[in-house]
């Protein structure tokens, strides 16, 4: 009987935990969805309300800065306060968010719905590994992980086209109102499946609000001028201040974390090659991965003079094989552990971005297929061993401020990739003409490609063996 009643409950939380990823699936895909639709509709946006575009581009940046710069202190109050209320209340404000962009009367409204709708996406983005991590054994955190991957992938490959659909039938509104009953859905499974998960921190323990203000302001000074250098020019003042003043802020948010007894950041966590490698890693494979979203549109819209339907077609090869991969990878590093497939993905990540730089004028529909399909592989096969490494080093009580970690490495790395090709693309081509355009996408590509192989190094120093299982 007693054994009956054993198996009764462990097919009980089988069947949770997977209700439980679907909860935070698709949150993870209505957070890629809103990303890769609104980027769709700005030019729609533009000339609905008569703004030029430095000022709807802050519906993209705005939304940037704000989540970027809270991702560590969201996965800290998770550790703190509990996952689950953390990230059931991102999807209210999400949600909330959504409606009030919808709604909005003008750029000004939008921007300031953007950025609460960017707090929510924080709450949610920092504390959905932690909670995937907490509801699944150890022996299945990689292929959960990659299956989470291909949510966020499927996300963007669908955006693009389910934007415009929804563009042209209801409006650019509409694109913001899909969010609502999604976000919902996802609302109401996290309330029913995710369990409520009780702090594992000591009660001595303290949000440390002058770390969280310094690193808030630091990053999203350090974003804000990699984003806008190449506009304002990398020497001018503006660039220049927030630059410096993001240098400053982030050592004094170093010299207090040393010294503070309940750090938002536990700098500790760094001492472990695996996680400090892992963290280096993402950065540098997310550098490649927005070099390449940056640059890819240039080249054929611009440089082959395909028209947007045809060049967003041959832009979904990249995450449909990411898709694809992801979950396949991630299920295999359970079993070998995470260094082989993260070292071969970032290889595979530098073949591709070798490939594409060799792309040209003449250059065949299926080369270029080929070509973004070799880097979506790469990618594809590095994420989720990463991803399960990074938070497997991680101790459970920690597991939150790692999930921000990661978070916050993926969207530096963004934001530096687009960066380092923003600036390849304005310098070489500042004289005009399609011969330097050709000129400077292949210069960043390869540029991105040198940048894999230091992630191939970075990635192959992490260890032998599984990933540490700090949460067990």
């Amino acid at each position: 009987m007693m054994n009956q009643t054993n198996q009764s409950e462990t097919a009980s939380q089988s069947r949770r935990k997977w209700w439980v990823f679907l909860a935070v699936g698709i949150g993870t895909f209505m957070s890629a969805l809103d990303g890769s639709v609104v980027n769709m509709v700005l030019p729609i946006i533009r000339e609905y309300f008569h703004s030029d575009v430095a000022m709807v581009e802050w519906t993209v940046v705005v939304y940037l800065l704000v989540v970027s710069s809270l991702l560590l202190s969201f996965g800290r109050i998770g550790d703190l306060r509990g996952h689950k209320n953390v990230y059931i209340s991102g999807f209210l404000i999400f949600v909330t968010a959504s409606m009030a962009c919808g709604l909005a009367s003008s750029v000004g409204l939008l921007v300031a719905g953007r950025a609460v709708q960017a707090l929510g996406a924080a709450m949610l983005l920092a504390n959905s590994p932690a909670i995937l991590t907490k509801s699944f054994p150890p022996s299945q955190r990689g292929q959960v992980l990659g299956m989470q991957a291909t949510m966020t992938y499927l996300g963007l490959t669908v955006g693009p086209s389910l934007g415009g659909w929804l563009t042209q039938s209801f409006g650019w509104r509409s694109v913001f109102y899909i969010a609502v009953p999604v976000g919902l859905l996802a609302f109401l499974l996290s309330i029913r499946f995710i369990e409520a998960d009780q702090p594992k921190t000591s009660h001595k323990e303290r949000f440390d609000w002058s770390g969280a203000l310094l690193f808030a302001i630091g990053l999203a000074a350090l974003l804000l001028g990699l984003n806008q250098g190449h506009a304002w020019g990398w020497t001018s003042p503006l660039t220049l201040f927030c630059l410096g003043g993001a240098l400053a802020l982030l050592a004094a948010f170093v010299w207090i974390e040393l010294r503070v007894p309940s750090p938002m950041l536990d700098l500790s966590l760094f001492k472990q090659r695996i996680f400090s490698a892992s963290t280096t890693s993402a950065v540098l494979n997310y550098i490649c991965l927005f070099s390449v979203t940056f640059l890819m549109p240039f080249y054929l819209l611009q440089g082959r003079g395909f028209n947007p339907a045809h060049a967003g077609l041959l832009l979904t090869a990249q995450p449909l094989i990411m898709a694809v991969a992801a979950p396949i990878s991630g299920a295999l590093s359970d079993r070998i552990g995470s260094r082989l497939l993260s070292t071969s993905g970032m290889a595979i990540m530098a073949l591709g971005l070798f490939l594409l730089s060799r792309l040209g004028v003449d250059s065949s529909t299926s080369q270029i297929l080929l070509s973004l399909a070799v880097t979506g592989l790469g990618t594809g096969i590095f994420i989720s061993p990463n991803t399960s490494a990074l938070l497997g080093s991680a101790p459970r009580q920690r597991q939150g401020i790692a999930s921000g970690i990661l978070a916050s490495a993926r969207n530096v790395g963004m934001v530096l990739g687009v960066g380092l090709a923003g600036a390849i693309l304005t310098s070489i081509t500042a004289h005009n003409g399609t011969t330097s355009l050709f000129d400077a996408i292949r210069i960043g590509m390869l540029a991105a490609a040198a940048i894999a192989v230091i992630g191939v190094l970075v990635s192959s120093l992490r260890g032998n063996g599984k990933a540490l299982d700090a949460n067990h």
